[in-house]
């Protein structure tokens, strides 16, 4: 018997699917990841500097481009070392260390559990996807132009085959 998407049991966190090589094509991942509540905790110099440099001393993924707003995060990531290391298991490493490490004790906790993911395939547009986050803060009304937002950057460069 066939059913429908409608009789399907709803899905209340993502589906990590495990990151496939492609021959030639490079690894990236684009991801976002929420504050616990969705409370206004990262537009800010010190959680920026914090997720920078938990980030930069990472030993499996590497990230790319990256955009900070208030109560969530989205950025590009790649794999450092092959096989590929768990996506799953960088990301609670790096929140869990900032976690730790965060200024505020009242803004405890950070992160809400989970994240969302997708792995670009050919024929997609990385630039356009950058496009779109360094757009966030304008949409959100919190700057007038990108370039105007503090909390956003490159780290290292994940080269893309358009």
């Amino acid at each position: 018997m066939v059913t429908s998407m409608e009789d399907q049991p709803k899905r209340n966190r993502p589906i990590h699917l495990q990151s496939v090589e492609r021959g030639n094509q490079p690894v990236i991942q684009f991801i976002t990841v929420c504050t616990n509540k969705r409370k206004p905790i990262l537009g800010n110099s010190e959680a920026h500097h914090l997720l920078v440099e938990i980030w930069q001393t990472s030993r499996d993924w590497q990230v790319g481009k990256y955009v900070l707003m208030p109560d969530h995060l989205h950025l590009f990531c790649s794999p450092k070392v092959y096989p590929i290391e768990s996506l799953a298991g960088w990301i609670t490493h790096w929140k869990r260390v900032a976690s730790k490490n965060w200024p505020k004790r009242s803004e405890k906790p950070v992160w809400q559990t989970g994240f969302w993911d997708t792995q670009l395939r050919p024929g997609q547009s990385y630039m356009a996807k950058w496009k779109y986050m360094l757009e966030n803060p304008i949409r959100a009304e919190l700057v007038r132009r990108e370039d105007n937002w503090e909390f956003s950057g490159t780290l290292n460069d994940l080269p893309w085959l358009e």
